[in-house]
């Protein structure tokens, strides 16, 4: 029963962040997605509705979920945002608490120079 009220709590935070931000091509939504064992972002263009770049933990073959590899994967996904040209984002913590893995991932990006 508390698992539920678990998913039930995060997903209204995340209902409640989603109405308020939206991507563009030109400023893309940074959406973040942490499960157990890893942790990915996707670069989201909500116009038209296609994903513009993606990293993970899976695709650059890191082995654990913790905090210096999402600073990895935020790093990462800055450069492909660099290659495409994309100097600003929306961060979308997509109903995760500003913390730990999910900050380390936003610190990765800022120290790339991508504004958020």
């Amino acid at each position: 029963m508390a698992k539920n009220k678990k998913i039930e709590s995060r997903n209204k935070r995340k209902l409640r962040v989603r109405k308020k931000i939206f991507g563009t091509d030109k400023i893309p939504r940074l959406s973040v997605y942490k499960s157990n064992k890893n942790i990915s972002a996707q670069l989201i263009d909500d116009l038209s509705g296609k994903t513009l770049a993606s990293s993970s933990t899976i695709i650059l073959k890191l082995d654990a979920n913790n905090i210096e590899n999402a600073f990895k994967v935020g790093q990462d996904i800055a450069k492909k945002a660099k290659d495409l040209k994309i100097e600003r984002i929306v961060f979308d913590r997509n109903g995760y608490i500003y913390h730990g893995k999910i900050k380390a991932l936003a610190d990765g990006v800022r120290k790339e120079n991508i504004k958020i």
